[in-house]
């Protein structure tokens, strides 16, 4: 063997060939963690301690070259040392570690005890102990060194210890009493090793030595812990008193070690790293009472029983395990029952078991009190279940599984189990039902994870399908899952069901709970806070606040963040399922009334603090149920709405199929300012889409109407404004028939920019001066200054920059009278935008400085855009086009967040000139033609023609042709829609010539 821990460390043969005690203690943690690789922070705090110098991980490198030159010097290949980038391995030949060869002469001598062969267990015993030359690792200081060491240390201990059972039974206690006496010297609480000197003392007639020596370990034990001897030695000792000892026989220290643990699962998946952190912590941080928590079918028990296996050579006089029925068909299992079956796997007589039940316990801890023993505690229900079966001794290992959080225990350390991540649901899925089948398929298999939601009982169920159906595919499988009767039919093998296992938990809880959990199942958002708790029950904040902990330590609910909350998606299907009983229509339509009143009210409240003073009037009105709860949800303001807004979302399709129409629409119009703005256009096309047909099928013309104009908004972003037009024209259609004379202003001046912005200025006027002559007769200042702000924006697009100035300077002086500050931002934006095009450029800056500044505040991403690209603009001119180029870019992610097409075009094509300027004509030629290709499919002919003029830029130098083709394509566009940017375009052509 070229390496050895088995006492001090030996190298090649010899114990002093690493003498540098820094590369000793490096050597000594990889060859203790031998295979594996040691991160250089653990390496780190091995040699250092709590005072590593800043240049730690410089020395511990030339360590590990010195180490390496050592090696090579002892003929070992360079590579036994490798490097990781998390830090350092070495790679043993299991035949060249003396700890490997100890272990594998450990596993074959318990196997000839398992299969009978006493002599031949000896043996290897024997071979196994041979191997140590004194303490692990002695002579290394390095308090990780040792603390890993010691843990050799024991494992010799408990294997000499079986060794001597196996010696016992072959005779041979006077071979043993010298080695058994210098053990018991050296290791006076052991009490096993007190035991088999005291048995081979008897052995060979010395029943007076063997007392002496129980009564020196009484001693010890009096002084030293202040406990008398366990239960089972003092049972030696009244037999050798009556000089009735027989051994071998089923009640003396002479057994193999007890083992009641279940069989591991030979397919356990994606918990090892789980499992090596519960090792770590309880093996380095002292843990004896390890809580395991975690939902219904999250592999809790299974996850118990290998963490047990991985520690059971720390644990070797006994490894217990009892089903606490906690959560289960059957009645939990009572502490007195419980304690009596754990003292029967131990050995005690059932005669021996007391009566009384601190009897029982007073039994139980006595019997512990000097085992290293492992105790696993399935299925807990309660605290008060467990508690009284906590053993007392230093030396023992609890293991608690539970599907609600035992928060009533004094100590224990809490672990709650996750869900799988999707691989390890995958991998898991291959190992139930072929590893080949689910490679096949990898979408599929996949889907059928995600479908599963990552649960382990869930997958498993999924995969025993598979496997008993080896003509289905896995797709097969899937679309079960999405269109059958519902994942949790099938989700079922035999007497197993996820539905099942979710009703033992269910059960567990209190009636108030469990009712707020089935109403729970109707919200449809993957988050939700405990004011919509509140708002779903109908109960006080405080009392939901109770009952959403009650779900959470039943892991029926996860809190996963404070006062958020998530449901699981099987377990949110398992609630709606319960509340589907007929009998319980009322309550879910109840339930579903108040979820969707609650979510249109903090809507309404959010989008009043970002709509303009006109449109807030055609928000829906009235006093929500529950006004304390909504107040403090909309103080969230905009957060709460891009939070909420997938469930809002769904909540309209909801209010729509369960028949309440009116709230359907209401919803959607509630959500339409936070939509356009915050660029959620599939969002709100999909919920005015719903709203307009929801309206048209009660025949509410008003709210038709409102469907319409708000529908067109997200197809005027999108520049599909022949079908924004189209929308806004029947809308103003209807609200004339109404006599909505506010509304149809509104719709009137939408329609003036619409028109303006698809190059019919002319049309787009004419619509704008019906709106004048409206606005006249209401005089109403809201709807003045939007009417203002749209008139003034298409006046700068058409280049009629004189008129612009007027109007957008009678918009500020207005929104300012108002206190608008979003038309105050809008009409600074524009006439800083104004003053450029006419060439005032200083106070241009000055304007859109402000107005940047208002647009952030305010969260206008879309406005926030515009003025960056304005702003660009103005450093191009001025001979920085490398800080131009970041504003266009800037100005881009604002555009693409709002999903404004026009927008990005705009913004790419003037990146494009500011890239030209910087001098990468290639990279400006590129972007300019993609443009052109994206402005072509929307047509969007102004964007088009810029592109056009772009690329005729980049070409002049080199290409002259192509150079007057492209502009004289652009010149065709901008003549078309009136744009003042011809004259530039006319201009270079001109020079060209």
């Amino acid at each position: 063997m070229r390496f050895g821990i088995l006492g001090p460390l030996r190298v090649g043969g010899g114990e002093a060939t690493v003498t540098a005690g820094r590369d000793r203690t490096v050597l000594a943690m990889l060859l203790l963690r031998a295979g594996r690789v040691v991160p250089i922070e653990e390496l780190v705090d091995a040699v250092w301690e709590e005072s590593p110098p800043a240049t730690a991980r410089a020395q511990l490198q030339t360590c590990v070259s010195r180490l390496r030159q050592r090696l090579a010097v002892l003929r070992l290949p360079p590579e036994t040392i490798v490097t990781d980038p998390i830090g350092y391995g070495i790679r043993v030949d299991p035949a060249d570690l003396d700890a490997e060869v100890f272990a594998r002469g450990v596993e074959a001598a318990r196997a000839a005890v398992a299969a009978g062969q006493p002599t031949e267990a000896r043996a290897h015993y024997r071979a196994a102990l041979a191997l140590w030359r004194g303490p692990a690792l002695s002579g290394i200081a390095s308090r990780s060194v040792r603390r890993r060491a010691q843990a050799l240390d024991e494992q010799r201990l408990a294997v000499l210890e079986e060794c001597v059972d196996v010696q016992l039974r072959l005779r041979q206690a006077a071979d043993l009493i010298d080695e058994l006496t210098e053990s018991v010297d050296r290791h006076p609480l052991r009490e096993r090793l007190r035991g088999q000197l005291m048995l081979a003392l008897s052995a060979v007639g010395r029943q007076a030595d063997a007392l002496g020596v129980y009564r020196e370990g009484r001693r010890i034990y009096a002084e030293e812990l202040g406990i008398e001897p366990g239960a089972a030695l003092q049972e030696l000792h009244q037999r050798v008193l009556a000089g009735d000892l027989a051994l071998g026989g089923p009640e003396s220290l002479v057994t193999v070690p007890i083992r009641s643990l279940p069989r591991a699962i030979s397919d356990f998946t994606g918990r090892q790293q789980t499992v090596s952190r519960l090792v770590k912590e309880i093996e380095e941080d002292g843990v004896r009472i390890q809580l395991i928590d975690g939902m219904a079918g999250s592999g809790k028990t299974t996850l118990a029983v290998h963490v047990a296996a991985a520690l059971g050579d720390h644990y070797p006089d006994a490894q217990l395990f009892i089903d606490l029925h906690g959560h289960s068909e059957r009645t939990p299992v009572p502490p007195g029952a419980a304690v009596a079956a754990l003292l029967r796997q131990l050995g005690v007589p059932a005669e021996r078991v007391p009566l009384e039940l601190d009897d029982r316990l007073a039994l139980w801890r006595s019997e512990l009190a000097g085992r290293r023993a492992l105790v696993v505690l399935d299925n807990a229900a309660t605290a008060d279940q467990v508690a009284p079966l906590l053993p007392n001794g230093p030396d023992c290992l609890v293991l608690i599984t539970s599907r609600r959080r035992l928060v009533g225990l004094d100590e224990g350390r809490p672990s709650s189990l996750p869900v799988l991540d999707r691989e390890e649901a995958v991998e898991l899925l291959g190992r139930v039902a072929g590893e080949e089948r689910v490679a096949a398929e990898p979408e599929a298999a996949a889907e059928v994870a995600r479908r599963c939601g990552y649960l382990p009982l869930a997958i498993r169920l999924a995969g025993a399908r598979l496997a008993h159906r080896p003509r289905w595919r896995v797709a097969d499988l899937a679309g079960r899952l999405v269109t059958g009767s519902g994942p949790l039919a099938e989700l079922a093998a035999g007497q197993r069901s996820v539905g099942q296992a979710f009703a033992l938990s269910y059960a567990q809880v209190s009636p108030a709970a469990q009712r707020l959990f089935r109403l729970l199942g109707l919200h449809p958002g993957a988050r939700f806070d405990s004011r919509v708790a509140a708002a779903l029950g109908d109960v006080g904040l405080p009392l939901a606040e109770d009952l959403l902990d009650e779900l959470v330590d039943a892991h029926l609910a996860e809190e996963v963040e404070p006062g958020r909350y998530r449901l699981h998606d099987l377990i949110r299907e398992y609630g709606r399922t319960l509340l589907s009983a007929p009998e319980r229509a009322a309550e879910r339509r109840e339930a579903l009334a108040r979820l969707l009143d609650h979510h249109l009210h903090v809507t309404v409240a959010i989008a009043r603090t970002f709509e303009a003073a006109g449109s807030r009037k055609t928000l829906p009105a009235g006093a929500p149920e529950r006004g304390d709860l909504v107040e403090a949800a909309a103080a969230e303001g905009r957060p709460w709405f891009e939070e909420n807004l997938a469930a809002l979302t769904v909540l309209v399709r909801l209010a729509e199929e369960e028949g309440f129409p009116e709230r359907c629409w209401q919803l959607a119009r509630a959500c339409w300012r936070l939509n356009f703005d915050g660029g959620h256009l599939d969002e709100l096309i999909e919920t005015h889409t719903i709203g307009l047909r929801v309206a048209q099928r009660v025949g509410d013309d008003m709210a038709v109407a409102s469907m319409l104009n708000y529908l067109s908004s997200a197809y005027y972003r999108l520049a599909r404004f022949p079908e924004a037009i189209r929308l806004m024209e029947m809308a103003l259609d209807l609200r004339r028939r109404l006599g909505l004379r506010s509304e149809v202003l509104s719709t009137l001046w939408n329609l003036g920019v619409s028109y303006a912005v698809n190059g019919d200025y002319r049309q787009g006027m004419a619509r704008f001066d019906e709106a004048l002559r409206l606005v006249r007769g209401l005089n109403d200042a809201g709807e003045l200054t939007n009417l203002q702000n749209n008139l003034c924006m298409a006046l700068l697009a058409w280049g009629r920059y004189e008129k612009a100035l007027h109007i957008g300077r009678l918009h500020l002086l207005l929104a300012r009278q108002t206190r608008d500050l979003r038309q105050t931002s809008h009409a600074l934006g524009h006439l800083g935008m104004i003053r450029h095009r006419m060439g005032d450029a200083a106070p241009a800056r000055r304007l859109l400085r402000v107005a940047l500044h208002l647009k952030r505040q305010l969260g206008n991403r879309y406005g926030e855009g515009e003025v960056l690209n304005e702003v660009g603009m103005l450093e191009r001119e001025d001979g920085r086009p490398e800080r131009a180029a970041a504003l266009h870019r800037d100005a881009l992610v604002a555009m693409t967040e709002v999903g404004d097409r026009i927008g990005q075009c705009a913004s790419r094509n003037l990146l494009a000139l500011a890239i030209r300027d910087q001098g990468d004509v290639a990279s400006a030629l590129d972007l300019h033609r993609r443009v052109l290709a994206d402005a072509t499919r929307m047509g969007a002919r102004y964007e088009q023609a810029r592109a056009l003029d772009g690329i005729a830029r980049c070409l002049r130098d080199t290409d002259p042709d192509a150079a007057r083709s492209h502009w004289t394509r652009s010149l065709a566009l901008l003549r078309q829609i009136e744009s003042p940017d011809q004259h530039e375009v006319e201009r270079l052509l001109s020079d060209l010539d």
